[in-house]
Protein backbone atom coordinates (compact mmCIF):
# COMPACT_ATOMS: atom_id res chain seq x y z
CA UNK A 1 0.00 0.00 0.00
CA UNK A 2 1.87 3.13 -0.88
CA UNK A 3 1.90 6.42 0.81
CA UNK A 4 -1.48 7.82 -0.68
CA UNK A 5 -3.67 4.80 -0.32
CA UNK A 6 -2.47 4.94 3.34
CA UNK A 7 -3.36 8.50 4.32
CA UNK A 8 -6.79 7.89 2.42
CA UNK A 9 -7.39 5.09 4.56
CA UNK A 10 -6.77 6.70 7.71
CA UNK A 11 -8.64 9.45 6.89
CA UNK A 12 -11.76 7.04 6.28
CA UNK A 13 -11.21 4.94 9.42
CA UNK A 14 -11.32 7.96 11.01
CA UNK A 15 -14.16 9.74 10.12
CA UNK A 16 -16.21 6.99 10.17
CA UNK A 17 -15.26 6.34 13.84
CA UNK A 18 -16.38 9.28 14.17
CA UNK A 19 -19.26 9.84 12.09
CA UNK A 20 -20.66 6.03 11.91
CA UNK A 21 -21.79 6.89 8.31
CA UNK A 22 -20.18 5.39 5.01
CA UNK A 23 -17.44 7.75 3.83
CA UNK A 24 -17.86 9.41 0.33
CA UNK A 25 -15.00 10.75 -2.12
CA UNK A 26 -15.65 13.85 -1.92
CA UNK A 27 -15.69 14.18 2.38
CA UNK A 28 -12.48 12.56 1.63
CA UNK A 29 -11.19 14.95 -0.71
CA UNK A 30 -11.38 17.56 1.78
CA UNK A 31 -10.55 15.45 5.02
CA UNK A 32 -7.51 14.13 3.42
CA UNK A 33 -5.95 17.17 2.54
CA UNK A 34 -4.53 15.57 -0.63
CA UNK A 35 -4.85 17.75 -3.58
CA UNK A 36 -6.89 14.69 -5.34
CA UNK A 37 -9.36 14.54 -7.70
CA UNK A 38 -12.78 12.74 -6.30
CA UNK A 39 -12.28 10.78 -9.31
CA UNK A 40 -8.14 10.12 -8.67
CA UNK A 41 -10.09 9.32 -4.74
CA UNK A 42 -12.42 6.64 -5.89
CA UNK A 43 -9.45 4.90 -8.13
CA UNK A 44 -7.61 4.42 -4.96
CA UNK A 45 -10.46 3.74 -3.05
CA UNK A 46 -11.12 1.30 -5.30
CA UNK A 47 -7.66 -0.42 -4.60
CA UNK A 48 -8.42 -0.40 -1.15
CA UNK A 49 -11.41 -2.62 -1.78
CA UNK A 50 -9.74 -5.16 -4.18
CA UNK A 51 -7.19 -5.41 -0.75
CA UNK A 52 -10.32 -6.20 1.29
CA UNK A 53 -9.08 -2.72 3.53
CA UNK A 54 -12.51 -0.97 2.70
CA UNK A 55 -15.86 -2.21 1.56
CA UNK A 56 -18.94 -0.22 0.34
CA UNK A 57 -22.56 -1.22 1.85
CA UNK A 58 -25.56 -1.85 -0.41
CA UNK A 59 -27.45 1.11 0.52
CA UNK A 60 -24.88 3.87 0.18
CA UNK A 61 -22.16 4.92 -2.19
CA UNK A 62 -19.71 5.88 0.57
CA UNK A 63 -16.75 3.11 2.15
CA UNK A 64 -16.33 1.70 5.64
CA UNK A 65 -13.44 -0.01 6.88
CA UNK A 66 -13.57 -3.65 7.12
CA UNK A 67 -11.81 -5.42 9.91
CA UNK A 68 -8.29 -5.79 7.93
CA UNK A 69 -8.86 -2.51 7.38
CA UNK A 70 -9.05 -1.77 11.55
CA UNK A 71 -6.31 -3.80 11.76
CA UNK A 72 -4.03 -2.23 9.50
CA UNK A 73 -5.04 1.06 11.21
CA UNK A 74 -4.54 0.15 14.65
CA UNK A 75 -0.93 -1.73 13.99
CA UNK A 76 0.55 1.12 11.40
CA UNK A 77 -1.70 4.47 11.16
CA UNK A 78 -2.79 5.15 14.67
CA UNK A 79 -1.50 8.12 16.88
CA UNK A 80 -2.22 7.06 20.23
CA UNK A 81 -3.25 9.90 22.93
CA UNK A 82 -1.94 8.86 26.28
CA UNK A 83 -3.46 10.39 29.62
CA UNK A 84 -2.82 13.05 30.52
CA UNK A 85 -0.87 13.71 34.15
CA UNK A 86 -4.31 15.44 35.64
CA UNK A 87 -6.10 12.52 34.78
CA UNK A 88 -3.42 10.06 35.50
CA UNK A 89 -3.32 11.41 38.70
CA UNK A 90 -7.28 11.30 39.66
CA UNK A 91 -7.11 7.40 38.63
CA UNK A 92 -4.09 6.42 40.82
CA UNK A 93 -5.94 8.30 44.09
CA UNK A 94 -9.37 6.49 43.38
CA UNK A 95 -7.83 3.23 42.77
CA UNK A 96 -5.69 3.91 45.95
CA UNK A 97 -8.78 4.75 48.29
CA UNK A 98 -10.68 1.09 47.26
CA UNK A 99 -7.05 -0.81 47.44
CA UNK A 100 -7.83 -2.50 50.78
CA UNK A 101 -11.22 -3.97 49.45
CA UNK A 102 -10.71 -6.17 45.94
CA UNK A 103 -14.63 -6.58 45.29
CA UNK A 104 -15.01 -2.58 45.71
CA UNK A 105 -11.60 -1.76 43.67
CA UNK A 106 -12.34 -4.60 40.72
CA UNK A 107 -16.12 -2.71 40.62
CA UNK A 108 -14.04 0.83 40.93
CA UNK A 109 -11.80 -0.09 38.03
CA UNK A 110 -14.92 -1.53 35.37
CA UNK A 111 -16.88 1.84 36.42
CA UNK A 112 -13.22 3.93 35.37
CA UNK A 113 -13.09 2.20 32.42
CA UNK A 114 -16.77 2.66 31.26
CA UNK A 115 -16.70 5.79 32.63
CA UNK A 116 -13.74 6.58 30.50
CA UNK A 117 -14.75 5.43 27.27
CA UNK A 118 -18.60 5.88 27.41
CA UNK A 119 -18.66 1.40 26.34
CA UNK A 120 -18.40 -1.83 28.59
CA UNK A 121 -15.90 -1.81 31.22
CA UNK A 122 -14.68 -5.30 32.23
CA UNK A 123 -12.20 -6.96 34.95
CA UNK A 124 -11.33 -10.22 35.87
CA UNK A 125 -11.09 -10.59 39.54
CA UNK A 126 -7.42 -11.83 40.53
CA UNK A 127 -6.80 -15.24 40.08
CA UNK A 128 -7.65 -17.22 43.00
CA UNK A 129 -4.55 -19.18 42.81
CA UNK A 130 -3.05 -16.50 44.08
CA UNK A 131 -5.02 -15.94 47.32
CA UNK A 132 -4.73 -17.39 50.62
CA UNK A 133 -7.23 -19.00 53.23
CA UNK A 134 -7.51 -17.35 56.14
CA UNK A 135 -11.37 -19.35 56.91
CA UNK A 136 -13.94 -21.02 56.64
CA UNK A 137 -17.58 -21.18 57.51
CA UNK A 138 -20.47 -23.72 56.70
CA UNK A 139 -24.73 -22.41 57.39
CA UNK A 140 -27.38 -25.00 56.97
CA UNK A 141 -29.86 -24.53 53.97
CA UNK A 142 -32.67 -26.58 53.02
CA UNK A 143 -33.03 -29.02 50.05
CA UNK A 144 -29.58 -30.79 51.07
CA UNK A 145 -27.67 -27.16 50.83
CA UNK A 146 -25.13 -25.59 52.70
CA UNK A 147 -24.08 -22.04 52.68
CA UNK A 148 -20.33 -21.63 52.18
CA UNK A 149 -18.59 -18.53 53.89
CA UNK A 150 -14.63 -17.82 53.01
CA UNK A 151 -12.28 -15.77 54.11
CA UNK A 152 -9.66 -14.56 51.64
CA UNK A 153 -6.42 -12.81 52.02
CA UNK A 154 -6.75 -9.72 54.17
CA UNK A 155 -10.68 -10.42 54.58
CA UNK A 156 -12.24 -10.59 51.11
CA UNK A 157 -15.55 -12.92 51.83
CA UNK A 158 -16.83 -14.95 49.30
CA UNK A 159 -20.21 -16.96 49.76
CA UNK A 160 -21.24 -19.70 47.81
CA UNK A 161 -24.10 -22.24 47.97
CA UNK A 162 -23.47 -26.25 48.02
CA UNK A 163 -25.26 -29.05 46.71
CA UNK A 164 -24.50 -31.89 49.33
CA UNK A 165 -25.82 -35.38 49.12
CA UNK A 166 -27.67 -35.12 52.58
CA UNK A 167 -28.64 -32.83 54.78
CA UNK A 168 -26.55 -31.82 57.95
CA UNK A 169 -26.91 -30.55 61.17
CA UNK A 170 -24.96 -27.02 61.87
CA UNK A 171 -22.53 -29.24 64.14
CA UNK A 172 -21.56 -31.31 61.63
CA UNK A 173 -20.85 -28.12 59.37
CA UNK A 174 -18.90 -26.57 62.59
CA UNK A 175 -16.56 -29.79 62.67
CA UNK A 176 -16.37 -29.94 59.09
CA UNK A 177 -14.88 -26.47 59.24
CA UNK A 178 -13.09 -26.44 61.83
CA UNK A 179 -11.52 -29.29 60.52
CA UNK A 180 -10.61 -26.98 57.20
CA UNK A 181 -9.47 -24.05 59.13
CA UNK A 182 -7.25 -25.89 61.27
CA UNK A 183 -5.29 -27.85 58.34
CA UNK A 184 -5.17 -24.96 55.59
CA UNK A 185 -5.73 -21.53 57.10
CA UNK A 186 -3.08 -19.33 55.77
CA UNK A 187 -2.42 -21.24 52.40
CA UNK A 188 -2.63 -20.40 49.42
CA UNK A 189 -5.22 -21.94 47.41
CA UNK A 190 -3.11 -23.49 44.39
CA UNK A 191 -1.50 -25.21 47.27
CA UNK A 192 -4.54 -25.87 49.12
CA UNK A 193 -6.50 -27.80 46.40
CA UNK A 194 -3.68 -30.02 45.58
CA UNK A 195 -3.87 -30.77 49.70
CA UNK A 196 -7.65 -31.76 48.77
CA UNK A 197 -6.57 -34.12 46.24
CA UNK A 198 -4.43 -36.23 48.30
CA UNK A 199 -6.62 -35.50 51.53
CA UNK A 200 -9.89 -36.69 49.52
CA UNK A 201 -7.93 -40.34 48.56
CA UNK A 202 -6.58 -40.73 51.94
CA UNK A 203 -10.01 -40.67 53.59
CA UNK A 204 -11.55 -42.35 51.38
CA UNK A 205 -9.65 -45.45 52.31
CA UNK A 206 -9.79 -44.44 56.01
CA UNK A 207 -13.59 -44.24 56.03
CA UNK A 208 -13.61 -40.94 58.52
CA UNK A 209 -17.05 -39.64 57.25
CA UNK A 210 -16.25 -36.15 58.50
CA UNK A 211 -13.33 -35.79 56.82
CA UNK A 212 -14.10 -36.61 53.64
CA UNK A 213 -17.64 -34.55 54.34
CA UNK A 214 -14.99 -31.45 54.81
CA UNK A 215 -12.82 -32.08 52.41
CA UNK A 216 -15.38 -32.35 49.83
CA UNK A 217 -17.24 -29.75 50.67
CA UNK A 218 -14.05 -27.33 50.82
CA UNK A 219 -13.51 -28.55 46.94
CA UNK A 220 -16.90 -27.60 46.08
CA UNK A 221 -16.29 -24.38 47.51
CA UNK A 222 -12.95 -23.35 45.89
CA UNK A 223 -14.56 -24.09 42.13
CA UNK A 224 -12.32 -21.92 40.39
CA UNK A 225 -15.26 -20.61 37.74
CA UNK A 226 -16.73 -19.85 40.75
CA UNK A 227 -13.93 -18.33 42.70
CA UNK A 228 -13.09 -16.31 39.52
CA UNK A 229 -15.39 -14.31 37.02
CA UNK A 230 -15.36 -10.91 36.39
CA UNK A 231 -17.04 -7.76 36.88
CA UNK A 232 -18.73 -5.64 34.37
CA UNK A 233 -19.87 -2.03 34.43
CA UNK A 234 -21.37 -0.03 31.45
CA UNK A 235 -22.64 -2.49 29.04
CA UNK A 236 -26.01 -0.46 28.67
CA UNK A 237 -23.72 2.17 27.02
CA UNK A 238 -23.59 -0.34 23.87
CA UNK A 239 -27.28 0.90 22.94
CA UNK A 240 -26.00 4.12 21.88
CA UNK A 241 -24.26 2.84 19.01
CA UNK A 242 -26.28 2.15 15.89
CA UNK A 243 -24.39 -1.04 14.79
CA UNK A 244 -25.11 -2.72 18.36
CA UNK A 245 -28.42 -1.44 18.78
CA UNK A 246 -31.25 -4.21 17.34
CA UNK A 247 -32.60 -6.09 19.76
CA UNK A 248 -31.19 -9.18 18.60
CA UNK A 249 -27.77 -8.18 18.65
CA UNK A 250 -28.20 -6.51 22.29
CA UNK A 251 -30.07 -9.69 23.66
CA UNK A 252 -27.14 -12.21 22.23
CA UNK A 253 -24.53 -10.04 23.98
CA UNK A 254 -25.79 -9.28 27.11
CA UNK A 255 -26.80 -13.43 27.25
CA UNK A 256 -22.58 -13.97 26.51
CA UNK A 257 -22.08 -11.29 29.13
CA UNK A 258 -24.50 -12.62 32.06
CA UNK A 259 -23.53 -16.61 30.75
CA UNK A 260 -19.68 -15.48 31.14
CA UNK A 261 -17.91 -18.39 29.97
CA UNK A 262 -16.87 -17.02 26.19
CA UNK A 263 -15.54 -13.89 27.99
CA UNK A 264 -13.71 -15.43 30.48
CA UNK A 265 -11.80 -17.74 27.96
CA UNK A 266 -10.91 -14.92 25.90
CA UNK A 267 -9.87 -12.74 28.84
CA UNK A 268 -7.58 -16.17 30.23
CA UNK A 269 -6.33 -15.99 26.72
CA UNK A 270 -4.83 -12.47 26.98
CA UNK A 271 -3.36 -13.03 30.65
CA UNK A 272 -0.32 -14.42 29.05
CA UNK A 273 0.02 -11.18 26.85
CA UNK A 274 2.51 -8.59 27.30
CA UNK A 275 0.88 -5.38 27.50
CA UNK A 276 -2.35 -4.61 25.36
CA UNK A 277 -4.19 -6.92 23.51
CA UNK A 278 -6.53 -5.62 20.42
CA UNK A 279 -9.51 -8.67 19.72
CA UNK A 280 -11.14 -6.65 16.45
CA UNK A 281 -14.78 -7.76 15.10
CA UNK A 282 -14.56 -12.12 14.05
CA UNK A 283 -10.75 -12.05 15.28
CA UNK A 284 -11.96 -12.77 18.94
CA UNK A 285 -12.95 -16.30 17.37
CA UNK A 286 -17.01 -15.49 19.06
CA UNK A 287 -19.69 -14.53 16.71
CA UNK A 288 -21.84 -12.70 19.32
CA UNK A 289 -17.84 -10.36 18.97
CA UNK A 290 -18.76 -10.28 15.54
CA UNK A 291 -19.04 -6.67 15.61
CA UNK A 292 -17.06 -5.50 18.69
CA UNK A 293 -13.76 -4.77 19.75
CA UNK A 294 -12.07 -5.76 22.44
CA UNK A 295 -9.26 -4.07 23.83
CA UNK A 296 -7.51 -5.66 27.00
CA UNK A 297 -4.02 -5.58 29.14
CA UNK A 298 -2.83 -7.80 32.44
CA UNK A 299 -2.42 -6.11 35.56
CA UNK A 300 -0.14 -7.55 37.71
CA UNK A 301 1.59 -7.71 41.22
CA UNK A 302 5.38 -7.83 40.81
CA UNK A 303 5.77 -10.41 37.77
CA UNK A 304 2.57 -11.96 38.44
CA UNK A 305 -0.12 -12.00 36.70
CA UNK A 306 -3.22 -11.77 38.74
CA UNK A 307 -6.09 -10.71 36.07
CA UNK A 308 -7.19 -8.96 33.32
CA UNK A 309 -9.14 -5.81 32.25
CA UNK A 310 -10.73 -4.27 29.08
CA UNK A 311 -13.43 -2.45 27.19
CA UNK A 312 -15.52 -3.75 24.58
CA UNK A 313 -16.98 -1.21 22.50
CA UNK A 314 -18.40 -1.24 18.55
CA UNK A 315 -15.41 -2.10 15.89
CA UNK A 316 -15.58 1.38 15.45
CA UNK A 317 -14.50 2.63 18.60
CA UNK A 318 -11.44 5.51 19.53
CA UNK A 319 -8.66 3.32 19.39
CA UNK A 320 -6.29 5.93 19.78
CA UNK A 321 -7.66 7.08 23.55
CA UNK A 322 -9.27 3.42 24.09
CA UNK A 323 -5.36 1.78 24.46
CA UNK A 324 -4.30 3.93 26.05
CA UNK A 325 -6.91 4.15 28.60
CA UNK A 326 -7.09 0.66 29.16
CA UNK A 327 -3.25 0.17 29.53
CA UNK A 328 -2.68 2.96 31.99
CA UNK A 329 -5.40 1.75 34.15
CA UNK A 330 -3.95 -1.88 34.06
CA UNK A 331 -0.91 -0.75 35.57
CA UNK A 332 -2.13 1.15 37.92
CA UNK A 333 -4.45 -1.25 39.28
CA UNK A 334 -1.20 -3.62 39.37
CA UNK A 335 0.29 -0.49 41.55
CA UNK A 336 -2.69 -0.35 43.56
CA UNK A 337 -2.84 -4.10 44.57
CA UNK A 338 0.85 -3.78 45.05
CA UNK A 339 0.45 -1.44 48.26
CA UNK A 340 -1.37 -4.27 50.25
CA UNK A 341 1.65 -6.12 50.27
Amino acid sequence: MNERAQHLLKALVQRYIEAGEPVGSRTLAKDSGLELSPASIRNIMSDLEDMGMVQSPHTSAGRVPTVRGYRFFVDTLLTLQPLGPREVRELTERLQREAGDSQALMSSVSNLLSGLTRMAGLVTMPDPRHAAWRHIEFLPLSDNRALAILVLNEGEVQNRVLKLDRSYTQSELQQASNYLNEHFAGRHIDEVRRALVRDLRRTRQTVNDMMLTAVSMAEQALDAEDLGGYVLAGETNLMDFAELSSVEKLRRLFEAFNQKRDLLHLLDRCAGADGVQIFIGDESGYQVLDECSVVTAPYKVEDDVLGVLGVIGPTRMAYERVIPIVDMTAKLLGSALNSRK
